[in-house]
């Protein structure tokens, strides 16, 4: 098959993305352009692979992912809508922009090309993503399974109902700053009760890690796993408590709910 993978946008999300793409291909196959010619030059170099213009992508690549943000997705689509009409082979629109559903990508490009919409997170620059996609009716199920085969070295991916691919990405696309968010808080916790700063990362990054691996592998529900954790009397109980006490798990629903809102405003380009 032609693998040739092009990325409009070489910021965070789209970084993750050409690591594994560079992971699963080589970096011979792979061609990056962004709006900062100095910052794609040294993520190219990174990566091993070659520079390019959106135009060049567009016009020979056969997946073409969009990695810029929403806002700038209308200028970056008439740019290349022209080189795009003169195709005459089989190519994959691969949109990451939050909150832009298919057919408003189909309408700024001025055509209806095979598309497909993904919400991917930041760990899958480590093979350990969790992405989340969406074809068009006219993406074929050989295509699907190419697309799943290019992806494999991101991590896990999850198909749904495009009309449900915001609800996922404010859990999954949003969830690792919220992690990181917590992996600090339990660091700094630990340096309160005199743990250097380094060692009290480590372990919290490393309880973390450990913790989700247990939940997937066990087949037991969180709150049965946290029961497992928490013995009569003991002290993991009464770090629990403090938890509640201060809404812990009230405003994790809190900040999922605020990063939705937020993305459905984002797609909201008129």
């Amino acid at each position: 098959m032609d693998t040739s993978v092009g990325f409009i946008g070489i910021g965070n999300m789209g970084g993750a993305l050409a690591r594994a793409a560079v992971r699963k291909l080589g970096s011979s196959c792979i061609q990056v352009c962004g709006k900062d010619p100095m910052k794609t030059a040294e993520r190219a170099v990174a990566l091993g692979c070659r520079t390019a213009t959106a135009a060049s992508i567009a016009a020979g690549c056969r997946y073409i992912f969009l990695g810029v943000k929403p806002q700038n997705m209308p200028e970056v689509l008439k740019e290349i809508a022209p080189v795009l009409s003169l195709r005459g082979d089989r190519f994959l629109l691969v949109t990451m922009a939050a909150g832009l559903s298919i057919s408003q990508i189909a309408e700024m490009v001025g055509g209806k090309y095979p598309t497909i919409r993904i919400m991917p997170n930041m760990p899958a620059a480590v093979g350990e993503g969790m992405t989340l996609f969406a074809c068009c009716p006219v993406i074929t199920a050989e295509e699907k399974a190419e697309f799943l085969d290019l992806m494999s070295c991101s991590g896990k991916l999850e198909e749904l109902p495009e009309k449900l691919i915001d609800a996922g990405s404010a859990l999954s696309g949003c969830g690792p700053a919220f992690v990181f968010m917590f992996a600090q808080a339990l660091a700094d916790g630990a340096v309160a009760c005199g743990l250097a700063r380094d060692t009290a990362q480590r372990l919290a990054l490393q309880t973390l890690l450990g913790s989700a691996k247990l939940a997937l592998e066990d087949g037991r529900h969180p709150e049965a796993l946290k029961d497992a954790v928490c013995s009569p009397g003991g002290s993991t109980i009464e770090g629990a408590a403090a938890l509640e006490e201060g809404a812990f798990r009230a405003l994790c629903m809190k900040a999922v709910r605020a990063a939705y809102d937020k993305t459905l405003a984002l797609g909201n380009t008129k």
